[in-house]
């Protein structure tokens, strides 16, 4: 989770000295200082995997 605002997102990568989060369910990356990573709520975290697989199972044809 981004300490900044409480975003959700899933580790992407590493650019620079930033973390690279992206969003469940897909979208645009974002960057984080490595610093203000914080954990997720457990609840959050099974809400974020459910968009998740939502999301993947609507992309498959």
């Amino acid at each position: 989770m981004d300490g900044r605002d409480g975003r959700i997102g899933r580790v992407s990568g590493h650019r620079g000295p930033f973390v690279q989060l992206r969003p469940p369910g897909g979208g645009a990356e974002w960057n984080c200082p490595p610093g203000l990573l914080r954990g997720v709520p457990r609840f959050a975290a099974l809400a974020a995997r459910l968009r998740d697989l939502n999301w993947q199972s609507s992309r498959i044809p």
